[in-house]
């Protein structure tokens, strides 16, 4: 009875299967799909039943590096990574052999037919145009596995060493030509600003000119309005007397005779007849 009983628990034991949470068992009866087993504690009969348990996690897997032409003929090392996670646990273990390592192969072949159409530049600009490329195109594959990609990352793309040199050749020359336009462009605005600055201050003298010719004119013309009125027929007497009064200004000395008069004195300074005034310089 006792033998029978450790029989027993010995085969009960031996069924026992415990799944984790971030996993699916898929159970087989005699080779045939027959049930999944979830989270917890789970029996199978055994000899006749199998479980096999399938990770549902997202996943990280590596494409590995590997050489593509691209379309300008140039050979560019390129590798990156796939996230993706099971959907289906049963599709994913029926409908592939080995998802694990297809997975990543079918990554791989992907990523080299989509940056096979394009040139070496155009990859290195539209590095997010090749990821959501390779996702969309290796998703709608794995799909019928049961699997869903969860993003495409790529790392990696790098010329051979040549064609990197003159590719850094052109980017250092496109960079001093982008200086030395804003340099151009810094020496023209200064030199504009310098012209504005000498424009304004040659129409500001033009202008001080214009006024002073105008004032002038005007002086001449109230000048000659009041020759015409008390000096009518003595314009040179009135020029004269300009001329005395010039000199008197600018503090010309000018030497009087004893007992002369002031008026006669200025009128013959000036070569014109005064009235004479009997008042004298004592």
């Amino acid at each position: 009875m006792i033998f029978i009983i450790a029989i027993i628990v010995v085969i009960f034991s031996s069924g026992i299967r415990i799944v984790r949470p971030i996993e699916l068992g898929i159970v087989e009866f005699l080779g045939q799909y027959s049930k999944t087993g979830t989270a917890g504690f789970n029996w199978i009969i055994p000899g006749l039943h199998k479980m096999y348990r399938i990770n549902i996690t997202e996943r990280r897997v590596d494409i590995d590096p590997q050489s593509i032409i691209t379309k300008d003929k140039l050979n560019a090392e390129v590798d990156g990574v796939v996230y993706y996670k099971v959907e289906d646990a049963k599709k994913s273990l029926y409908n592939v052999n080995d998802f694990i390592s297809s997975v990543p192969s079918l990554a791989k072949t992907t990523l080299r037919a989509v940056i096979g159409k394009m040139t070496l530049t155009e990859a290195n600009e539209n590095r997010d145009t090749i990821n959501s490329e390779v996702e969309k195109i290796l998703d709608k594959e794995v799909n019928k596995w049961g699997i869903s990609v969860v993003r495409v990352e790529l790392q990696r793309i790098e010329p051979p060493e040549d064609v990197q040199i003159a590719m850094n050749m052109v980017v250092k020359a496109e960079n001093e030509k982008i200086a030395a336009l804003d340099l151009a462009t810094a020496i023209e605005t200064k030199a504009d600003g310098e012209r504005r600055a000498e424009i304004k201050k040659a129409e500001g003298i033009a202008t001080a000119i214009k006024l002073k010719a105008e004032a002038d004119g005007e002086a001449i013309k109230i000048v000659n309005e009041s020759a015409e009125k008390y000096f009518v027929g003595n314009a040179q007497i009135l020029k004269r007397l300009d001329t005395v009064s010039e000199s008197l200004k600018n503090n010309s000395k000018v030497i009087v005779p004893l007992n002369s008069d002031l008026v006669n004195v200025v009128g013959d300074l000036a070569g014109a007849p005064f009235p004479i005034n009997t008042t004298k310089i004592t």
